[in-house]
């Protein structure tokens, strides 16, 4: 089932202001919320679907890909236990990367300027730290873009430290609730104002957050939960990706300190040059060659397609600038069955050097009226000719 137009899912326009994306899931998040709606699937449904739309049309990276793209431009084609960004959220997704919108805790999560209070980054109630993102280039050949291509990549990142599974302490016996703040990782304090008493909230001095205080620090990592390490990343890149386009996988950048959020992995597609084929769009340009004899008799010539070779046909009496096309040999659309062609640019080849029989009989053809040039049929530039082409 094919996903919905994230403007459709939030009942806005792609003109919409940033702003007015944020007062329409603000809408829908309170609406479709769980605590709202309990025990209704499909209310928990559209609650995911409009954080996803609103975690893509609020960043504008993203929001700028997924114009140009659609949703194969934050597509999710991930292997390896993460997802690109858009592939789908579940409930701990949307919490622990928005936090609980009706919860409290004082931070700086997008649902703070929705709701009086506050709010933070959290997982369960309390403040979570977040991991930088990371950036990485993958070179794709014309062939692994058309097709689609797995690529494992080893990356060299924060991971979480094995020792203390992230957490930074040297056992469990180590790990405490934070007794200012009794594990909310906030504290609130009153102030009397003339128009009464006023409520604010921040961040735990303690626990910086975290609602829990270690008291012996884990050998490994030295408390950070964190340490240097590698992991192999397996990612699925669709079809039709192209030169300079974004992926982002989403909780596969740098691990975040005491098991925090991790931050994403941002995935920049090269296009290694072709041999012998060049891309336009999601079309393939082709050069022949074909000798002044091949292209006066006509033959049968063999070219190379990104799906191996083709036969092709020049009819006798071919010009040179003949535009010539195989269907559907060119560069599938993105997230579509939709393909381009590859079109020939046909090239009539002179020879430099030669014999004096091979000279002989080109000087008794000279004369000939077949060989006389006829102003006027063939002098349309190439560029000229591709434009009718797709025009």
């Amino acid at each position: 089932m094919s996903k919905r137009d994230f403007y459709d899912v939030l009942g806005i326009t792609k003109s919409a202001s940033a702003e007015e994306i944020k007062k329409a899931y603000r809408k829908m998040a309170i609406k479709f919320h769980p605590d709202k709606n309990p025990g209704d699937k499909q209310a928990e449904d559209n609650f995911k679907e409009a954080a996803e739309a609103y975690e893509i049309l609020s960043n504008a990276d993203k929001k700028q890909r997924y114009d140009h793209y659609g949703h194969a431009g934050v597509g999710s084609a991930s292997g390896g236990g993460g997802g690109y960004s858009g592939g789908g959220m579940n409930m701990e997704d949307i919490f622990s990367q928005f936090g609980d919108i009706f919860g409290g805790g004082g931070g700086s999560s997008p649902f703070d300027s929705f709701f009086s209070g506050g709010g933070q980054q959290s997982r369960g109630g309390r403040r979570v730290a977040k991991g930088s993102n990371l950036r990485i280039k993958v070179k794709l050949t014309l062939e692994e873009i058309a097709n689609g291509s797995e690529k494992k990549i080893k990356v060299n990142k924060q991971i979480n430290c094995k020792t203390c599974d992230g957490t930074g302490a040297k056992d469990k016996s180590s790990v405490s609730t934070c007794s200012t703040c009794g594990g909310s990782g906030a504290v609130r304090r009153v102030t009397n104002t003339i128009l009464g008493q006023m409520q604010t909230s921040a961040t735990c001095p303690n626990c910086n957050g975290s609602g829990q205080q270690i008291t012996a620090k884990c050998t490994s990592c030295h408390g950070d939960g964190t340490i240097r390490g590698e992991e192999t990343i397996t990612i699925n890149i669709p079809a039709g990706v192209s030169d300079g386009m974004q992926l982002s996988m989403s909780g596969k950048g740098n691990a975040a300190p005491n098991g925090g959020i991790p931050g994403d992995l941002i995935i920049l597609i090269e296009e290694t040059p072709h041999e012998s084929l060049k891309r336009e769009g999601n079309n393939i340009v082709y050069d022949l060659h074909v000798s002044i004899i091949d292209a006066a008799l006509g033959y049968s010539a063999e070219v190379p397609t990104i799906d191996g070779k083709a036969k092709i046909k020049i009819e006798p009496g071919t010009q040179s600038g003949k535009l010539l096309r195989l269907k559907g040999k060119g560069i599938p659309e993105v997230n579509s069955y939709q393909r381009g062609d590859e079109i020939i640019h046909v090239n009539i080849w002179t020879p430099k050097a030669l014999s004096s029989e091979e000279r002989s009989i080109l000087e008794k053809l000279r004369d000939s009226p077949n060989f006389k040039p006829q102003p006027g049929k063939n002098d349309k530039s190439f560029f000229e000719k591709m434009k009718e082409y797709f025009e």
